[in-house]
């Protein structure tokens, strides 16, 4: 049996599209959108769907496609897989070049091997820079014409956060806090470890993002799942897919919210005051689900991961069942589409982009591997009015999939510079694009 399951995948492997594997979507992408997305019976298949968009890169002179009323251009270019940003008070630019760290654990039998290859063809299976560079745009030109490696030595370094004179910087392992002064271009001093965080030799989740609180006492840390639907056993779920807050007077750490599989994108929404996460959910029941989300986060709040999705709908794969956690799940508030990878996330409270982006949400969405056909691999703006999402996404930059189903980019993180102008990495292109007001070129 073992063996006919690796014949079977090695046909699939050897299609370069991945598409002949798993099932194909019976729903269109934007049926998994918005409040109240369509949840259809689970279809597991014997192999997973693999319908990744292999790596290419961007030939010279070619850009992603910006929505009306927006241009596109390049910030800063040959960067190293760059996923994260963030903008410090005197408008530089910090960029986190970064990849998996060493998981000895996480690629072992058929399934871990398929990730390996499917990681690989994404483009992700480089070793990790490791380093936080440093964008200047001194003459406001809109390239940065400065770049310093900003810090160094990390592992696997995703998220950043300024408080006072403190940048902390979450390790894949760890949260550091470094001292930074305005203007500086590079920092050597060593850091202080605040806190350990989940990692490991499975580490499957392996990016840590850390937000600040308002009044900057408390950081909210993100800490991914060590599995698909703990495949791995709870044992190695300690701690896990929750989002951490850590009281920075004593570096003590809670759980503030759990159930949420894999969340990236950490964001203040300022007409509400509430936090904000997106979150990237199971995979393997088939091309329609389930969802990736947008969610506020609630203090105490279990969110369904792993015996539960988008609420109360029970996962018959994760063993033994928990009826009583199941009954306490709380649906996510917006859907992004089944297997968008949706990562990056920022509120726009800018004016230099035209009024409809003003409160609302830009996503960065990485894009699917198991669906058919592809979904996400774009930049999307929802809507909000009154602090909670309204209406209907809009893409604001697609292209980064060509016609012959090649990554030319893959955006990740996204963040607003000094100007308002949006900012987002691309980490198979190598790139941070800016996108600004068409009329104000």
């Amino acid at each position: 049996m073992r063996q006919l399951v690796m014949l079977r995948l090695l046909v699939c492997l050897s299609i370069s599209t991945l598409g002949a594997c798993g099932d194909v979507a019976t729903l269109p992408e934007q049926a998994g959108v918005g409040a109240h997305p369509s949840l259809p019976a689970p279809n597991p298949t014997l192999l997973p769907t693999i319908n990744i968009a292999p790596a290419r890169g961007w030939p010279a002179g070619a850009t992603p496609k910006a929505a009306p009323g927006l241009a596109v251009g390049t910030f800063a270019s040959g960067l190293d897989h760059p996923r994260w940003l963030y903008v410090l008070p005197n408008g530089d630019v910090l960029v986190a070049e970064t990849n998996a760290p060493a998981k000895p654990e996480d690629g072992k039998g058929i399934r871990g091997w398929i990730m390996k290859r499917v990681m690989q063809r994404a483009g992700a299976g480089s070793p990790s820079a490791n380093r936080i560079t440093l964008l200047r745009d001194a003459d406001g030109d809109g390239v940065a014409e400065t770049r310093t490696v900003f810090l160094q030595g990390l592992n696997s370094p995703l998220g950043m956060t300024l408080v006072g004179d403190d940048l902390y910087v979450a390790n894949s392992d760890a949260i550091m806090r470094f001292r930074y002064r305005i203007g500086e271009t590079q920092i050597i001093d060593p850091g202080v470890k605040v806190i350990d965080l989940p990692a490991g030799a499975i580490n499957h989740h392996w990016t840590k993002n850390v937000l600040a609180s308002r009044d900057g006492s408390r950081l909210y840390v993100t800490v991914g799942s060590n599995s698909n639907v703990a495949e791995n056993g709870m044992a190695n779920e300690v701690g896990r897919a929750a989002i951490w807050e850590v009281d920075l007077a004593t570096s003590r750490a809670r759980v503030f919210a759990s159930g949420l599989r894999n969340p990236n994108g950490l964001a203040w929404q300022e007409q509400s005051g509430e936090l904000w996460t997106t979150v990237n959910e199971r995979d393997e029941i088939g091309s329609d689900l389930v969802p990736d989300y947008l969610t506020s986060v609630k203090d105490g709040a279990f969110y369904g991961w792993p015996y539960s999705y988008y609420g109360q709908h029970v996962d018959s794969r994760v063993k033994p069942p928990r009826p009583d956690l199941v009954a306490r799940a709380i649906a996510p508030d917006y859907a992004l589409g089944a297997h968008t990878a949706s990562l990056g996330l920022v509120f726009y409270q800018g004016n230099s982009l035209p009024p409809r982006f003003f409160g609302g949400a830009f996503i960065g969405q990485h894009g699917s591997w198991n669906r058919d056909p592809r979904s996400g691999y774009k930049v999307i703006f929802v809507p909000f009015v009154g602090g909670q999402p309204a209406g209907i996404p809009e893409d604001v930059l697609t292209g980064f999939v060509n016609e012959a189903g090649e990554a030319q980019g893959r955006p990740v993180g996204v963040a607003i510079d000094r100007s308002g102008a949006l900012l987002v990495a691309d980490d198979v292109g190598n790139r941070v694009w800016r996108v600004t007001n068409a009329i104000r070129q």
